[in-house]
Formats: structure tokens, C-alpha cells, sequence
């Protein structure tokens, strides 16, 4: 999705949950400051012409695992369900709240991290993003800047439906997307709200 078609969207998110745009915006500076690589090439290869199946962090992911084909994106903490399974992700989409040292792990064998920033996520960039020493895109929710994209999307899985779709995936399989998971706080359920009606664009379900 190109900006001038996210922008309005992302106002409304903006306008709904009372964030602020000039601190998303001061954090994917500082993202773009700290990132020492961008491997957005690489990302691309896992997308163009290929299968991706996205996996978000549902409490269904564990039944849907034998539906993966082609590339696995995973939406940040779904990456461990899926090493616990024995599957490093090509991808990991995260504004880092879920990370330890299995993502450096991960990262380290190959997995791409695609960092997000937003408003309230600079101190985890700060920690995070020198300790990531693989591959690794970074990405904001607001005006993209000098390597740091906006594909469109707001949550980690909805963004990475997003970016495999901007990225001329072939088709795209969601799994462990769970839109009306009773056991979420309302912050949480906005979100799920929102990734409903973003995913709704591209024509996914959730």
C-alpha cells in the first residue's frame, strides 16, 4: 500500500486509540539512526513470486501449523510458538515488546527482523537494535523515511500480510489470526478491530 493511501487510515488509528504522530515519527528516526543495514532486497526474495503463509499469535496457531507452504513470516512472539515446532521463520515482523535471545538466535541463522517503530517502543529500538547483528528491515507506521518503510498495516500480523502483498507475494496464507479472542484487554481488542478492517482491504479474513 503506498502512503498517500495509508495516510488516512492511519489518522483514524492515530485519532482511536489518541497516539501521537510526532512520536512515531521521532522513533523511526531514531530506528533509521541505529540501523547499520537494510536488507529490504532480501525480504523482497522471500516475497516476489513465491507462497508466504503469515502467522500471527492466536491461540489457534498451534492447530493450524500443517498449513504453512512457501515462506513463513511470523507476527513477533508466533516465532517462538514455531521454533517450538522446529520452524525458524524467514521473517520475523516485531516492535520488539515480545523479543529475547531467540530472536538474536533466529536472526543469527538467517531469519530477517523487521523492526517496527512507534511511539512508545524507542527504548526497546535503543536496546534491541545494536544486538541484532543478521539481517534486518526497519519499519514505521508513519511517513516512511531513508530506510525505514511504511508497507501499510498497524499490528505486527496485519503488517506483515502488508509487506508480503507490497512485495509481490504470489498468494498469502494467514494462520493464527484469531480477530475475536475473547481473552484480550481492550487495547488489545481495538487492535484486533483494526487488523479486521486493514486485512479487509487486501481481502483477508479474520
Amino acid at each position: 500500500m503506498k502512503f498517500k493511501d495509508w495516510e488516512p487510515l492511519y489518522e483514524e488509528i492515530l485519532a482511536y486509540f489518541s497516539f501521537d504522530r510526532k512520536s512515531d515519527e521521532e522513533s523511526a528516526v531514531l530506528l533509521q539512526h541505529l540501523l547499520v543495514r537494510d536488507d529490504i532486497e532480501l525480504l523482497r526474495e522471500c516475497c516476489a513470486g513465491k507462497k508466504v503463509t503469515v502467522c500471527g499469535n492466536g491461540p489457534n496457531l498451534n492447530a493450524e501449523l500443517d498449513r504453512i507452504e512457501g515462506t513463513v513470516f511470523a507476527a513477533d512472539a508466533a516465532a517462538l510458538v514455531l521454533m517450538e515446532h522446529g520452524i525458524r521463520p524467514d521473517a520475523i515482523f516485531t516492535d520488539l515488546d515480545g523479543a529475547d535471545e531467540r530472536y538474536q538466535d533466529m536472526n543469527w541463522k538467517g531469519t530477517i527482523i523487521v523492526i517496527h517503530a512507534h511511539g512508545d517502543n524507542r527504548h526497546l529500538i535503543q536496546y534491541w537494535v545494536p544486538r541484532i547483528i543478521g539481517p534486518v528491515v526497519g519499519t514505521t507506521q508513519s511517513t516512511p523515511i531513508q530506510n525505514v518503510y511504511n508497507f501499510g498495516g498497524f499490528s505486527d500480523g496485519d503488517r506483515a500480510v502488508f509487506a508480503a502483498d507490497e512485495l509481490r507475494a504470489t498468494h498469502i496464507t494467514l494462520i493464527g489470526f484469531d480477530c475475536d479472542d475473547p481473552a484480550v484487554d481492550p487495547v488489545k481488542h481495538g487492535k484486533l478491530m483494526w487488523a479486521r478492517k486493514l486485512l479487509a482491504l487486501l481481502g483477508y479474513a479474520c
